[in-house]
């Protein structure tokens, strides 16, 4: 009770993640994501409606969309929170946990990645394709089942990050609140973050906003694979030296720094050439192959990403903690 006196926001947290562990997204819970989809889809009609359609106007209406997007995902939680602690603490509380459990995603990146595991474990290559096809944006009917294996193992690195750590350090700066912010930057990022005809200039500004609020996250992430390779028997120093080496290796300023650091603890290479729409896209390497990918990978990148994850809210919360104990202290 002196806690929650003292700090709602990390008591939610806390409690939201290890809700997201055991009970995961079930089909028949509605997420609050695709109410921001739907969001999204509205308002990008609607200011395409009121601005040119050239280079600028979509810019425009692309920063217009992205703005509203932003406040509206926001302000509609924040309103409901207001009113329902000022009803009743409880009734607050256990809203803002509930919303803190469906806006993180440890549980459903398991999930996903593992049924892929179970395919490549008994070397069913179009079953195992099609279980990663569910995960992954590129075109798999090319993927061996190494490949498959890679890109599962890539797919949980970098979402480490974007579906777990990211949210959860928005979340102990500004409660349910917080990661409403975030997850609205992230769902528009992968709606229309796209350099397509379609989302070339509309899309910029999200994309970039994504970039900027991904940026710590991404690095911290990146960082906390070391001790949580430490913590899980993995290679945690060469998961430092690859994470130093290869975390730039990408188009993206954020993408690669958990895939790097996730390549160095499992000693195994991960990235190079994939194919995007029948396109053969060229990338970087990240990390040596000092031996080759095996299904096994799949299981033991899920635990460095709840090690990552574990680390990150233990370190998070008591840096809450500590900082309004010295501004209470203070004033």
């Amino acid at each position: 009770m002196i806690l929650f006196q003292f700090d709602r926001i990390v008591p939610a947290v806390v409690i939201g993640f290890f809700l997201d562990l055991l009970l995961g997204d079930p089909r028949w819970l509605y997420h609050p994501v695709r109410l921001i989809g739907r969001l999204i889809e509205t308002l990008e009609k609607a200011f395409r409606k009121l601005n040119r359609e050239d280079k600028k106007g979509e810019q425009t209406a692309g920063i217009q969309t992205a703005v509203c997007v932003i406040f509206i995902s926001m302000l509609v939680p924040w309103l409901i929170l207001q009113l329902l602690y000022r009803l009743n603490f409880w009734a607050g509380f256990a809203v803002e946990t509930f919303w803190c459990y469906q806006l993180i995603a440890t549980r459903a990146l398991r999930d996903e990645s593992m049924k892929v595991y179970a395919q490549a474990k008994k070397k069913d290559l179009p079953a195992a394709r099609r279980a990663v096809s569910m995960i992954v944006g590129r075109d798999v009917d090319k993927l061996d089942l190494a490949g498959v294996i890679r890109a599962a193992v890539e797919t949980v690195a970098e979402n480490a990050s974007d579906g777990v750590i990211a949210p959860l350090l928005c979340m102990l700066v500004g409660g349910a609140v917080g990661g409403f912010f975030y997850k609205s930057i992230n769902t528009m990022d992968s709606m229309i973050g796209y350099k397509n005809s379609r989302y070339r200039y509309f899309g910029t500004f999200a994309a970039r906003m994504d970039d900027v609020v991904n940026f710590l996250p991404a690095r911290i992430s990146g960082l906390l694979f070391v001790p949580a390779a430490r913590l899980m028997h993995e290679d945690a120093a060469n998961a430092w030296k690859i994470f130093k080496r290869d975390r730039k290796k990408h188009d993206s300023p954020n993408s690669a720094h958990t895939e790097a650091a996730m390549a160095g603890a499992l000693d195994i290479q991960l990235a190079g050439d994939a194919w995007y729409f029948g396109e053969l896209h060229h990338k970087q390497t990240l990390g040596d192959p000092i031996r080759p990918v095996g299904a096994e990978d799949i299981p033991r990148a899920n635990c460095l990403v709840l090690a990552a994850a574990v680390l990150a809210l233990i370190l998070g919360a008591a840096v809450r903690l500590l900082l309004l104990l010295i501004l209470r202290t203070a004033l």
